[in-house]
């Protein structure tokens, strides 16, 4: 008789995840102390994501915190399932992530992110949706790596890019009955022209992870496969296909530049500085004649401390020259 192997447990696929993340990640035994939680997700914006620093040169310093939990909750999330580099042990991560969710809400708190981010909930009275569709989204990267059309693209972004946009308006007190539909409309116009962006960008990236991003029946439309990605080399009918996505991420940019006119000056500063950055990585992908396979189209340095000066000069300007038609430029 053949012995099979036991089935993997739960207990063993959540040891092999927290395996290969950073020790800062796992859960403590003892939930730490408030400032000590605040401290931690600081520590991790603040040394992960090198833009963070100009993006809170906007905000008033009392809103600092919240957008260090929020930044804090997306990048583990994000790791969570996309360093593991084990489908079966990311969902059990990612699984797990739900629960302590959940118990943040119910005041039991553990992960020094969730008891931090108990705080930016209770005071800027966000629901758990947002935070929710989130981990939506890395789940189904664990199990989807193709989508048919621009329009199950689209889907993916409302779960993996437009949350972030709606939690930042909740964090800003941008959020009330009399314009939060039309805030969260042109917010996940943004959003998704940034995710989006983000996808063109990356193709080469994703695919060595198995995922594709650009619609099939796009690919199909213009005479691309997965063997084109593969090889590395743009042809005229790849540069084609990107033309068009980009064109198209440009016309979700344009969207939801209105938005800037609808919200408080300091965020308006950072929604002017991220929206000219997602348009900066589009020229930069035209700058290559869509070739985004034989090297990854980046920013310049330089580029990004322009962009910062540029949204930073706003202060000194009249609100409205923040609005569309300055953006456009």
């Amino acid at each position: 008789m053949i012995a099979t192997a036991a089935p993997t447990t739960t207990d063993e696929l959540l040891a092999r995840g927290w395996a290969a993340l950073p020790a800062a990640y796992h859960m403590p035994e003892v939930a730490p102390t408030l400032n000590e939680a605040l401290g931690w997700c600081r520590h991790l914006a603040e040394t992960h994501y090198e833009n963070f620093h100009v993006a809170t040169w906007f905000l008033p310093r009392a809103l600092r915190p919240h957008f260090h939990a929020i930044y804090a909750y997306c990048r583990v999330s994000d790791d969570l399932g996309d360093e593991v580099g084990d489908p079966a042990a990311a969902l059990a991560l990612l699984d797990l992530w739900g629960r302590e969710l959940d118990a943040c809400y119910e005041g039991r708190a553990r992960h020094p992110v969730f008891v931090a981010l108990a705080e930016t909930i209770r005071v800027c009275a966000i629901p758990k949706e947002p935070f929710a569709d989130l981990l939506a989204a890395f789940r189904q990267d664990q199990t989807v790596a193709r989508y048919a059309t621009m329009d199950d693209v689209l889907g993916y972004c409302r779960y993996s890019a437009n949350p972030v946009g709606r939690l930042v308006l909740y964090a800003c007190g941008e959020v009330n009955p009399a314009t939060m539909e039309e805030n969260f409309r042109l917010s996940d116009a943004t959003c998704t022209a940034l995710q989006l962006a983000n996808f063109w960008q990356d193709v080469s990236v994703d695919f060595q992870k198995g995922r594709v991003y650009l619609p099939q029946d796009a690919m199909r439309h213009f005479g691309v496969s997965d063997e084109t990605i593969a090889q590395r080399v743009a042809t005229p009918e790849f540069r084609a296909l990107l033309r068009h996505e980009v064109d198209y991420a440009r016309t979700l940019f344009a969207q939801g530049l209105a938005l800037i006119g609808r919200v408080d000056r300091e965020l308006a500063l950072d929604l002017d500085l991220f929206s000219r950055g997602g348009l900066e990585i589009l020229r930069a992908i035209e700058r290559r004649n869509f070739d985004v396979l034989s090297a990854r189209p980046a920013i310049a340095k330089r580029t990004k401390l322009a962009l910062a000066l540029r949204a930073l000069g706003g202060k000194a300007l009249p609100f409205l020259r923040l609005g569309p038609q300055r953006t456009a430029a």
